[in-house]
C-alpha cells in the first residue's frame, strides 16, 4: 500500500466529515491498522475576524486495510504560533 494513497484517503474523510487537513504530521503501520495524524486549521474565520492567533486541531486516525476509516480522536488544540515541544525519551 502506497503512502499517497492512505493520505488521500485521510484527507478526503476530513475534508468531507471534520475540516480540510492544513498537514499531514505522521503515518505508522500499528499492524492491523494504519495510524495517521494530521492537523486541521479550527475556526480560521472566526479567528481571523478578531485578530487572534488560528488554532490548530491535532487528529490521530486509523485506517484499516481497505483505506477505510475506523476511528479519528482529536489529541489536543493549540494556537498556530505556539512553541511544539516534543517528549524526549532520557529526560
Amino acid at each position: 500500500m502506497k503512502l499517497e494513497e492512505i493520505m488521500d484517503a485521510i484527507n478526503s474523510f476530513f475534508e468531507k466529515h471534520v475540516k480540510p487537513v492544513h498537514r499531514t504530521t505522521s503515518v505508522v503501520n500499528q499492524g492491523k491498522y494504519w495510524e495517521v495524524g494530521v492537523e486541521v486549521i479550527e475556526e480560521k474565520e472566526y479567528m481571523k475576524r478578531y485578530g487572534r492567533d488560528q488554532l490548530i486541531g491535532e487528529y490521530v486516525a486509523r485506517l484499516n486495510d481497505n483505506l477505510e476509516v475506523i476511528s479519528f480522536e482529536r489529541k489536543g488544540l493549540r494556537q498556530r504560533t505556539s512553541v511544539i515541544q516534543e517528549e524526549v525519551e532520557g529526560r
